[in-house]
C-alpha cells in the first residue's frame, strides 16, 4: 500500500472522527441506562477518573460554566452517584466525589467496552502501545487547546451580539 502523508493523515483523522462520534453514542446509551444526561455522565468519569475535585476544576475540565456544573453536581448527588464533602486540607472548600455505588450500577455497563478496547489492544506490542498512549495524550492535550479556542471564539461573537444596537422602527 503506497499511501503519502497527506492521505494518511486524512484517513487518520476520518478514523477519530469516527471512533469520537461511537463514544458520544455509547456515553448516550449508558447515560440513558442510568437515568442522567451525557453531560452529567461525562462529568462523572472525570471526578472517577481524577479522584475528588472542586466545582471550579470540573467547570474547567469541561469547560462548562461553574453555574451549570453545579447543576450537574446537584444532578448526580440526587441520582446516589456523587456527594460534596469538605476539603479536609482546606476547609473553605468543597470537593466533590464520586460514590462507591457507581461502581455497582455503572461499572458493568463499561465491561462489553472494556473487554473490547481490550481486544482490540492484543495485537499490539509493548513499544506499540507506548506509541498509542503518546499520540492520545497529544490528541487529548491538542483537543483541550482547541476548545479553549473555539470557546474564546464563541464568547467573544456572543458579546458581539449583545453589544449591536438594534434598529428602531418607526
Amino acid at each position: 500500500m503506497n499511501v503519502n502523508r497527506d492521505e494518511l493523515s486524512e484517513a487518520l483523522n476520518l478514523a477519530m472522527r469516527e471512533t469520537s462520534g461511537l463514544g458520544v453514542l455509547h456515553s448516550q446509551m449508558i447515560a440513558e441506562q442510568l437515568g442522567v444526561n451525557s453531560t452529567d455522565l461525562e462529568c462523572l468519569d472525570i471526578i472517577v477518573m481524577r479522584g475528588p475535585v472542586t466545582a471550579g476544576e470540573l467547570a474547567r475540565a469541561t469547560g462548562l460554566t461553574t453555574g451549570a456544573i453545579t447543576g450537574v453536581i446537584d444532578r448526580l448527588e440526587r441520582s446516589g452517584f456523587a456527594m460534596r464533602e469538605t476539603d479536609p486540607a482546606d476547609r473553605r472548600k468543597v470537593l466533590v466525589r464520586a460514590l462507591p455505588a457507581i461502581e455497582q450500577s455503572i461499572g458493568p455497563l463499561f465491561e462489553p467496552m472494556a473487554k473490547a478496547a481490550a481486544a482490540a489492544l492484543a495485537g499490539y506490542d509493548d513499544k506499540e502501545l507506548a506509541l498509542l498512549l503518546s499520540f492520545l495524550t497529544r490528541m487529548n492535550e491538542a483537543a483541550a487547546s482547541a476548545m479553549t479556542v473555539l470557546r474564546t471564539e464563541i464568547e467573544t461573537s456572543k458579546a458581539a451580539q449583545a453589544r449591536r444596537v438594534k434598529p428602531v422602527r418607526a
